[in-house]
């Protein structure tokens, strides 16, 4: 049974720096790409970033560039989140979401269809 799952998320003020993690039982986990995804109250599941299986590349949707970090450690099958400079449209659940092992260097995986196992999520809420 493959679970991931996230923490670190909490009530925050704007301009203040959260780091996510997601641990996760999955044995493929160094051979998978990873991704942060968030949904808002009311709004579609929404592309935050992804990183390839050994860290190499990582993708930003572009309001967090500059801001957010994504990172992972393989021999932990943890992935992370750090957010700098928060603002109030960040506030959504966060999930993360493992693809089945891919060793393509270059693919972006913006879309939630290209994963395979979500985790519940991790609420983060930044109050103005």
């Amino acid at each position: 049974q493959v679970q991931l799952v996230e923490s670190g998320g909490g009530l925050v003020q704007a301009g203040d720096s959260l780091r996510l993690s997601c641990a996760a039982s999955l044995r493929t986990f160094n051979r998978s790409p990873m991704g942060w995804f968030r949904q808002a109250s009311g709004k579609a599941r929404e592309f935050v970033a992804s990183i390839s299986w050994n860290g190499g590349n990582t993708w930003y949707l572009d309001s967090v560039k500059g801001r957010f970090i994504i990172s992972r450690d393989n021999a932990k099958n943890t992935l992370y989140l750090q957010m700098y400079s928060l603002k109030p449209e960040d506030t959504a659940v966060y999930l993360c979401a493992a693809r089945r092992p891919d060793l393509s260097p270059g693919a972006r995986y913006d879309d939630a269809d290209e994963y395979d196992y979500w985790g519940q999520g991790t609420q983060v809420t930044v109050s103005s």
